[in-house]
């Protein structure tokens, strides 16, 4: 099967793991080239491995952060993933960051910025961090979209998307600019990580024969080249 799944006794030792396999990534891929690249999901279940990993003595000063994905709102708006990651991160001294969505942007979403950053990178990502949402959502690739088949499309060369979700959540009422899959699986490691029995039962629904149109993260399940890692914890 195209992806290998870990269960943790509780949320401390997910952490404390998947903090230390990140840490392994980003020291080889310097030793290696010098530079890291990691695309990291915001949410609840990912923030305290960030938080530890941001203590860590690692070369800060060569690594480059993304978001999977943004909400089109300004630098400044607490609704910006950015935002949030830069605060977990800010121990991490001298580290870099790559914006998906411009510091103020216009009205009209468009992806020409996250095309323009994401441009230079040819290279596959270091590490991707995915998490996933009730709805089989990842980055912000939403079942319903009108943007999903061209998100989830392998033939699709561009790296990044607008995507207006069907129902947009009351938290983050927003259009989105997302990695789309191709990209997000051009990466040399890829963690997902969920927690609760009921993100457990919907991952379970996803290994099944269910289109990835009705529940896209069946999508990350099904590329054996691409095989993701699956952390679990209560």
């Amino acid at each position: 099967m195209p992806w290998q799944e870990i269960h943790h006794a509780d949320a401390a030792q997910m952490t404390q793991a998947v903090a230390a396999l990140m840490a392994q990534d980003i020291a080889m891929a310097v030793a290696a080239r010098g530079h890291a690249v990691l695309a990291l999901a915001g949410g609840r279940t990912p923030f305290p491995a960030y938080r530890y990993l941001a203590t860590q003595a690692l070369p800060w000063d060569k690594v480059t952060l993304l978001a999977t994905d943004e909400r089109w709102v300004s630098e400044d708006d607490p609704a910006r993933n950015e935002r949030e990651l830069k605060d977990a991160f800010a121990p991490a001294l001298g580290v870099r960051w790559l914006s998906l969505v411009p510091p103020n942007p216009g009205a009209e979403p468009s992806a020409a910025h996250a095309l323009a950053q994401l441009g230079p990178l040819n290279a596959p990502l270091d590490l991707v961090i995915l998490g996933m949402g009730l709805d089989g959502h990842f980055a912000s690739l939403f079942p319903g979209a009108a943007e999903l088949g061209r998100g989830l499309d392998r033939e699709n060369a561009d790296d990044a998307l607008v995507v207006h979700p069907l129902e947009l959540p009351k938290e983050a009422p927003y259009p989105r600019v997302s990695l789309t899959l191709q990209r997000l699986l051009n990466s040399r490691r890829r963690l997902l990580l969920i927690s609760g029995v009921n993100k457990l039962n919907v991952l379970s629904r996803g290994k099944g024969p269910v289109s990835p149109q009705l529940l896209p993260i069946r999508a990350c399940l099904t590329d054996a080249l691409n095989p993701i890692e699956i952390h679990w914890s209560p």
